[in-house]
C-alpha cells in the first residue's frame, strides 16, 4: 500500500492522518507534514495511525523529530496505532513521550 500523509488543523489541533508503509523512502513526506503543522503552532499534534501498516526506523526518527520540533509544551497523541507499529514504538520507549489512544475524541484531547 502506498504511503500517504494528510494534514488538517482545527481549533489549534493539528491532525496528521497516516496510511500505508512508513519507511526510508516515505519518511520525508511525513517530516514535511510535521514541519507544516509546526508552522501553525498548534497546542496538540494528533497522529491518526489506524491505516499505518508498517513503520521502519526512519518513521521513528520523524516521530522523535516531531517531538523536538513541536516542543515540550505540545502534546502528541497517537490514535489507533496498529500492533506492529505499536510494538516498534514500545520497544524504543517512545510510548512514554506520547499519549496513546484507541479512538480520536477532539473534546477529550482538548481537556488534557
Amino acid at each position: 500500500m502506498a504511503f500517504e500523509a494528510t494534514l488538517e488543523t482545527i481549533d489549534n489541533i493539528a491532525k496528521i492522518t497516516l496510511s500505508g508503509e512508513l519507511d526510508g523512502s516515505t519518511a520525508p513526506v511525513f517530516k514535511e507534514k510535521v514541519e507544516e503543522a509546526a508552522k501553525q503552532e498548534p497546542k496538540r499534534l494528533v497522529l491518526m495511525m489506524q491505516e499505518l501498516e508498517y513503520m521502519a526506523s526512519a518513521g521513528l526518527r520523524v516521530l522523535i523529530f516531531a517531538k523536538q520540533k513541536m516542543g515540550k509544551e505540545v502534546d502528541i497523541y497517537m490514535v489507533g496505532t496498529q500492533e506492529l507499529v505499536l510494538d516498534t514504538i514500545k520497544k524504543t520507549g517512545f510510548d512514554h513521550s506520547v499519549f496513546l489512544l484507541d479512538e480520536y475524541d477532539a473534546v477529550e484531547i482538548e481537556k488534557v
